[in-house]
């Protein structure tokens, strides 16, 4: 293997690791990189800010668990790379940043575009390393791979330009391009403990978040065994399919009612996959059971009686096969609650008013929403509407969870797309996060990425309203100035409609799913509160 450059060895490894695709910009501390590129057949996805292409891996990865990869060049765009990564990192799941650096004879000098990137990334990754020489780099890279699969967040690589194009010799290889996935098993004396709580509860309540990915089938089941609603985290909304007669919705500012009523009544708490953080949803006093594969959690927002550390599936497994017959009764209770409360939200979607309502626009949604499709939700009073009104069933989520960043919608929907081109991708933001990271709509017309976008239009911040009242304060600075989005999605060569009533936003919606071009729908909406 010799007189190759390291670039030309960096591309083949990006291949072995299956990595399709990537976000990137071109640009001159990484353009020997790119002449690389070119000669692969890895699809390079050109977007016009290095956030979106960041946001756009972190989605990727949250949807398939497989790791997304963005690109930027040194400076100003290793700088907006950060929002991106900061998001998977909050929701752990692996990234890889391949960021360029000045030349490697200049770093030091304080030349045109130097930072020390090692330093600004630190916080964000969970591998940071700069390489110093060209024979580093095949390796180094395989271990920045394996590092963001192994703790689930952002791998950082920072390379000199020059680097990538230095002929190397690399005859013994110290690394290779693969990683092992670990099989982790909770302690038999955990799930007996845990077994005896759950034989004496009389109204246990299973908490399930994005650990039951993979394990639905399972918690369901352990759900039906118990005789013990469902209460779902928004990241794990689909997960649990919305209607099951055991789930009760989601829990906190945008939850249920018998979610939150079904939780405080609860004397036990099945923590299932999750470090639920907001303490003022859960029991004032009631015992719990966490099992989680990270054991830096258990115990973290509530305390734990019982922790069980391992994978939620062959726990929850375990714990149905060994459980025996329970009281019915609490469940239930609260399926009345529900089925009661899902005829409260159907009349909410039904009811005739003068102008669009939010839960209107949601319910028009529903019904052109296909079975396997892909939603990406973006942040601020959109997501509680989406949370309570839009059932899914088998349709994916992606969101930004713990950072929860507006301008996700879009890139979440770039990624789907990428991720799986047979499905239908559905983007739902409000004009305040669109506005956000708009000009990479254009990247998902070059590209011939089909997807909706519907832009619940109120010319406000709502959600920043409603929590500047809720502080007994006059709302100020929550108006904004509104844009023609239908005529910016034809200016960019999409197709884009604005919508006032019902029959024109059923008739936009028709088209647009039916398009093979990505289509904006401006949905000009009354601004009422989503919590108020």
């Amino acid at each position: 293997m010799f007189d190759r450059t390291a670039g030309s060895h960096v591309v083949e490894l990006l291949k072995q690791w299956n990595i399709e695709h990537i976000y990137g910009m071109p640009g001159d501390s990484i353009n020997e990189l790119m002449e690389e590129l070119r000669k692969v057949d890895i699809r390079f996805i050109q977007i016009r800010h290095e956030e979106t292409g960041a946001l756009a891996a972190s989605a990727y990865s949250k949807l398939t668990g497989r790791i997304g990869v963005c690109l930027s060049i040194a400076g100003p765009g290793a700088i907006h790379l950060q929002n991106g990564l900061y998001d998977a990192k909050k929701d752990k799941t692996p990234v890889l940043a391949i960021v360029g650096q000045v030349t490697s004879s200049s770093v030091g000098t304080d030349t045109f575009q130097e930072l020390q990137l090692e330093s600004m990334f630190e916080d964000v990754s969970v591998y940071n390393r700069r390489a110093q020489n060209a024979e580093q780099l095949p390796d180094m890279l395989n271990q920045a791979v394996r590092a963001a699969y192994a703790e689930k967040g952002p791998a950082v690589l920072v390379v000199s330009d020059d680097l990538f194009s230095t002929k190397i010799k690399r005859e013994k290889e110290m690394t290779s391009p693969e990683y092992s996935v670990p099989h982790i098993r909770a302690a038999e004396e955990d799930l007996n403990e845990a077994l005896e709580l759950l034989e004496a509860a009389e109204k246990p309540v299973i908490l399930a978040g994005k650990g039951a990915q993979g394990a639905s089938g399972e918690v369901l089941a352990f759900s039906e065994k118990l005789k013990a609603p469902v209460i779902a985290s928004l990241p794990a909304k689909g997960l649990i399919p919305d209607d099951h007669p055991n789930n009760l919705g989601q829990l906190g500012q945008l939850g249920t009612e018998p979610a939150e009523q079904a939780m405080k009544h609860a004397d036990l708490v099945i923590l299932a996959g999750t470090a639920y953080p907001y303490r003022e949803y859960l029991p004032e006093q009631a015992q719990a059971i966490q099992i989680d594969i990270d054991p830096r959690v258990i115990g973290k927002y509530y305390p734990a009686t019982v922790g069980a550390v391992g994978e939620l599936g062959p726990a929850l497994a375990w714990l149905t096969s060994k459980l025996g017959e329970q009281d019915p009764a609490f469940l239930e209770q609260y399926q009345e609650k529900r089925s009661a409360w899902h005829d409260k939200l159907r009349a909410d979607i039904d009811k005739q008013t003068d102008v669009l309502q939010p839960q209107q626009v949601l319910g028009e949604v529903q019904r052109i929403m296909e079975r396997d499709a892909v939603v990406s939700l973006d942040v601020g009073s959109i997501t509680i509407w989406t949370a309570k009104y839009l059932q899914l069933t088998g349709q994916k989520l992606v969101l930004s969870s713990w950072l929860g960043t507006m301008g996700c919608g879009l890139p979440g929907a770039i990624a789907a797309k990428l991720a799986y081109p047979e499905r239908q991708a559905i983007a739902i933001v409000g004009d305040g996060g669109f506005s956000m990271g708009m000009q990479d709509f254009v990247t998902a017309v070059k590209y011939k990425l089909p997807m909706i976008i519907v832009i619940f239009n109120n010319q406000k911040l709502q959600l920043i309203e409603d929590e500047q009242k809720m502080a007994g304060n006059k709302p100020t600075n929550v108006e904004l100035a509104n844009i023609d989005f239908a005529a910016f999605a034809i200016a960019c060569g999409g197709e884009g409609y604005t919508v006032k009533t019902r029959t024109d936003l059923q008739e936009a919606l028709s088209k647009a799913k039916a398009s093979n071009q990505p289509v904006v729908i401006d949905a000009y909406v009354e601004d009422i509160s989503a919590v108020l």
